[in-house]
């Protein structure tokens, strides 16, 4: 990564920080209504290298873009990508830390648009990497919230907490039990025997041009209608019923999944918790509306299989990636029998981790 930055610049990086992606096992669509949430971090990582810039522009060099983007601080840059990175050097700029022009140079294994939360992981990075720079003092909670705010107010997604505190807390080997409204954590372990595996299913999605920023206003209306401030006030599922629809279908959604986060942190062996991830998934198909028809696809394959407890799409949804919990064994026949159902009936997906498969 060090040989990247050096190649686009011509010398050597004077910081360098590394954050991963993350695929969430459950609570999709709660941390921004306050809730519980459940997500681990994957072995995937982006990685930001910074040095002092000789001229006045602030230069953004990634191997996924042929053309380096250069911008100021006091213009938001024109490019999506762009925006992430100037708002993370915003947020550390209104702590008061003076910045100068960098050369900024990005290199990611995680793709983009699967729901693999690629954007948390460029802005906990970059904020790493300048907080490595600047040699400032800034804990890895708020490196999240400072992330967070980088998202919604420079790259336009109200995004909720968890994908910036998996980013920055999580590691590989456990969950990241999250409480979205205390921001308190613990890990929590994987059931003995189990195995995450993830699954592209080739319908890459924008969470700026989907209907994410729609679900969050929906369940806002929701909390008007209720006269609560957030939906993680609501207790009892039949306190929505009184709803009209969509708002109904929104907060029971809510109101189930942060249920089914708190059950399998209670104690869930991989049959249980493959139980709740399917109720997931079924919840966020016809509650939350955020499947498509590949997604359902490629999460029926994997339900069929015999060597998988359970199985949902991760992420926003609107296309992205699956996330099954498997009998730790087979994970392999899983990965290669399922993509070939997958590929046999159209679908383009791919293997996304564990990444000893990838090989």
């Amino acid at each position: 990564m060090r040989n990247g930055f050096l190649a686009a610049f011509g010398y050597a990086p004077e910081a360098v920080a590394s954050a991963p992606g993350r695929v969430n096992l459950l609570g999709e669509h709660t941390d921004y209504n306050d809730g519980f949430v459940l997500p681990i971090a994957l072995a995937q990582q982006t990685t930001v290298s910074l040095g002092h810039a000789l001229g006045d522009d602030f230069t953004l060099r990634s191997e996924g873009f042929a053309r380096p983007l250069r911008f100021r601080l006091d213009r938001l840059p024109d490019e999506p990508f762009g925006r992430y990175v100037f708002g993370c050097i915003q947020e550390v700029a209104r702590r008061g830390h003076a910045i100068a022009p960098l050369d900024i140079h990005v290199a990611s294994e995680l793709p983009m648009g699967v729901g693999l939360s690629s954007s948390a992981a460029l802005e906990v990075a970059t904020l790493r990497a300048l907080r490595r720079f600047l040699d400032v003092a800034i804990d890895d909670v708020e490196i999240a919230q400072m992330a967070q705010r980088a998202e919604i107010e420079y790259a336009g997604v109200r995004c909720g907490i968890m994908d910036q505190m998996a980013s920055s807390l999580a590691d590989t080997a456990h969950a990241l039990f999250l409480d979205a409204r205390t921001l308190e954590t613990r890990l929590w372990s994987l059931p003995p025997g189990s195995a995450v595996l993830v699954i592209d299913s080739g319908v890459a999605r924008s969470l700026v041009s989907s209907k994410f920023n729609e679900r969050r206003a929906e369940c806002e209306e929701a909390c008007a209608r209720l006269g609560v401030a957030s939906l993680r006030d609501v207790r009892r599922v039949a306190a929505v019923d009184s709803l009209p629809d969509p708002w109904r279908r929104r907060a029971r959604h809510v109101v189930n999944e942060n249920e089914r986060v708190l059950r399998a942190v209670a104690g869930a062996d991989g049959a249980k918790l493959g139980r709740l991830m399917n109720e997931s998934h079924a919840s966020l198909r016809d509650d939350y509306e955020v499947s498509i028809a590949e997604l359902d696809r490629l999460v029926s394959l994997l339900q069929e299989h015999p060597a998988v407890h359970g199985a949902k799409l991760t992420g926003a949804g609107f296309g992205g990636a699956c996330v099954a919990i498997c009998a730790a064994e087979r994970i392999a026949d899983v990965a290669a029998e399922v993509l070939g159902d997958y590929r046999r009936l159209g679908g383009r997906g791919r293997l996304l981790a564990p990444p000893e498969l990838l090989a």
